[in-house]
């Protein structure tokens, strides 16, 4: 058994689902008899569009893939943790699914290894890459208004402070 654990901003909310998720599976594992935990894999404050980047991502699948192929379950909280690009999920489930490695996706109640579970996930991964996309156009509208109001997006630049305008002065203090 293992698990993929996955946040994907740095904020102190996420810390702690990130730090609850790593607990909890950590605890479901241990505590059931027949399952024997391999290790937890988790990546925190790394996006789930981009594979490259979530390096305990790429050493589960290398694992289970190339080296001690000692995991036969993976469990993770949703779709949206494992992968947030319709390409990269299906691409991995399969991968996995061909040396009879099952992830299990607890939120959709989704065994990769159960004959209904690709459609849905292929349905389920597209809903959550566009999720991502959309967060990311609403971020990027939002910084858009802020700079075209003049609003500084930064707390800090040295010798300049913040004003209570919302803008940059110089702090002659330094």
């Amino acid at each position: 058994m293992a698990a993929y654990c996955r946040v994907s901003t740095s904020q102190e909310e996420q810390e702690n689902s990130y730090e609850a998720q790593v607990a909890y599976y950590t605890k479901l594992i241990t505590d059931t008899p027949e399952w024997n935990l391999v290790a937890i894999y988790a990546d925190d404050g790394i996006s789930g569009t981009d594979m490259k980047k979530r390096d305990n991502f790429n050493l589960m699948m290398e694992r289970c893939l190339w080296k001690e192929k000692d995991i036969d379950l993976i469990l993770t909280k949703s779709i949206s943790r494992f992968a947030r690009n319709t390409v990269d999920c299906l691409s991995c489930i399969r991968k996995l699914k061909e040396r009879n490695i099952a992830i299990y996706f607890e939120k959709e109640h989704i065994n990769t290894l159960e004959a209904t579970g690709e459609l849905l996930i292929t349905i389920l991964s597209s809903q959550a890459q566009e999720e991502s996309r959309n967060i990311s156009e609403n971020v990027k509208w939002g910084l858009k208004r802020k700079y075209e109001n003049g609003e500084v997006l930064i707390k800090r630049v040295f010798g300049y402070e913040k004003g209570i305008d919302n803008h940059l002065h110089m702090n002659v203090s330094y």
